[in-house]
C-alpha cells in the first residue's frame, strides 16, 4: 500500500462538504423539531402580570 499524505486543504474541503450535506439532508428533521417546540410553547397559557 502506498502511504501518501492527504493535503490539509483537501481534508478541510471534505469536512465542510460532509457537514453541509448532513445539514441539507436532515434539514426537514430540524424544521419539524422547531415547529413542534414552537407549538408546545404556544399551548402553555401565559401567566398574567400582577401589578403591585
Amino acid at each position: 500500500m502506498l502511504r501518501r499524505r492527504i493535503p490539509f486543504n483537501q481534508v478541510a474541503f471534505a469536512t465542510l462538504l460532509g457537514v453541509a450535506s448532513g445539514i441539507y439532508i436532515y434539514k426537514p428533521y430540524f424544521d419539524s423539531l422547531l415547529k413542534t417546540s414552537g407549538q408546545e410553547k404556544e399551548n402553555v397559557p401565559k401567566e398574567e402580570k400582577k401589578l403591585e
